[in-house]
């Protein structure tokens, strides 16, 4: 079997050329057939470590005993645009290592796909799935609440930047709960447009509405006897909140166009990276959601809070994608710790991360040195956001809050050329939340 092959069996070829620049770039090797025949005769004349196959498109079942037939040793992910739970257990039972449901995010396929050649690289004891390691003493309380939790069945609420690692804890505490053998469910609830977001969460049946031709079960029925993670629940529409807050209370969930809801047994975590209670104070959480999902709250402090975790993750990354690239780094220079350690790392744990990897990958010496870092050329790159900022911050005295933040958001469009996108990453609020704003001001001022 030769070292990091993959075969990706798809017929969508936006999604194969995504995911096979995606995985080139971080240094396996692709095959991709677009079709049930090719795909069988790629696993006859090739061994494969990881197979990443469309369910329909190879009609799962039969073309899983087919691989193990050819080689045990081969890990096989199933996708699927109209998953159905009886084919997922199936699947699952047989020992598919994942059954994930499209849109699918690349980052999510990427972590799938290194947990599985650590494993057959026998580095496992290097990188634990889902290893959160820290000298921070904070961090190692909220450890400690999230193993002591972890069995219970209260919902969790995890705050923190983004890319402080509220995802990794929130599979932490699935790994330490009696749940850990069930489905691990995540839906970002700020990436799907309101209507898809709710057909995602709740499903739907044969027929519910146009296009409807098979029925589709949702993200709570797909996680049941396990646990659905939502992250950015403050991004959720309010009406979709209204539905959440039954699903919670009654332990049942109604599909689109369902006759009679259907009963969970589900362990909810919800993820923000706002102010959860200016949120709620603002109108955009219900306050009821939030006191059902808040019973255990775990903040997440920033990496800023935490110097003393800085080289020691750094020092962590660069075993990691030294391991994983076949590179012999070792080890941070004095002057390369210390410009890190002076670093805001406004990215937080995933900035840190790609800096290592990149200066990993460009570092001549065994020693990461401060020029490997390309630090200043990183912040380069915000410059001109930074600028537009700091404009726009200027002279807003004598206004309330939400003309302050009415002001700031039609000045950035202006800037932006009415480009949603870059506006809403300048303001620092996602497309979803600027979008919400715009609909606000509507009737009181003239945007399109």
């Amino acid at each position: 079997m030769r070292k990091n092959q993959i075969l990706i069996a798809d017929k969508d070829y936006r999604f194969t050329n995504a995911i096979t620049a995606f995985l080139e770039d971080c240094g396996y090797q692709l095959n991709t057939v677009y079709d049930k025949n090719r795909a069988l005769v790629a696993i006859t004349e090739n061994s494969y470590q990881v197979i990443i196959a469309d369910y329909e498109l190879t009609e799962g079942a039969g073309f899983f005993t087919k691989v193990k037939n050819k080689n045990p040793d081969t890990k096989v992910l199933f996708t699927s645009a109209h998953p159905s739970v009886d084919n997922a257990v199936l699947v699952m039972k047989a020992g598919a290592v994942d059954f994930l449901i499209k849109p699918i995010e690349l980052s999510h396929i990427g972590l799938c796909i290194n947990k599985l050649f650590c494993k057959d690289n026998n580095t496992e004891k290097s990188h634990k799935k889902n290893e959160i390691i820290t000298r921070n003493k904070k961090v190692k309380e909220l450890l400690s609440l999230a193993k002591q939790v972890a069995d219970s069945t209260a919902s969790v609420f995890i705050s923190g930047e983004s890319g402080t690692g509220k995802e990794l804890f929130a599979r932490f505490i699935h790994e330490n709960s009696k749940r850990r053998n069930k489905p691990f469910v995540a839906v970002n609830c700020a990436a799907l447009p309101d209507t898809l977001l709710e057909s995602e969460l709740f499903g739907y049946e044969k027929g519910a509405f146009t296009g409807a031709h098979t029925r589709k079960p949702g993200k709570f029925e797909l996680a049941d006897g396990g646990t659905l993670l939502l992250d950015e629940t403050t991004e959720m529409q309010i009406h979709l909140q209204a539905k959440l807050l039954r699903v919670l209370q009654e332990k049942e969930v109604d599909s689109i166009g369902s006759a009679k809801p259907k009963k969970v047994d589900i362990r909810v975590i919800a993820t923000s990276n706002r102010d959860v209670k200016q949120a709620v104070a603002e109108g955009t959480l219900r306050k009821d959601l939030y006191y059902r999902l808040n019973i255990i709250p775990v903040n997440i402090p920033p990496l800023r809070d935490r110097v003393e975790d800085i080289g020691f993750l750094a020092n962590y990354f660069i075993k990691k994608y030294s391991d994983l690239d076949g590179i012999n780094v070792k080890s941070l220079t004095p002057s390369a710790l210390s410009l890190l350690e002076s670093h805001k790392f406004d990215g937080n744990i995933r900035e840190l991360e790609n800096i290592i990897h990149r200066a990993v990958l460009l570092s001549k010496e065994e020693k990461i040195s401060e020029n490997d870092l390309l630090m200043e050329s990183a912040e380069n790159i915000l410059e001109p956001d930074t600028m537009e900022e700091k404009e726009l911050s200027e002279n807003f005295s004598n206004c309330s809050l939400k003309d302050i933040e009415k002001k700031c958001i039609i000045q950035t469009l202006d800037k932006t050329g009415n480009n949603r996108t870059r506006a809403a990453k300048i303001l620092g609020i996602s497309v979803r939340t600027l979008r919400n704003k715009l609909n606000e001001y509507k009737e009181k001022a003239n945007i399109k």
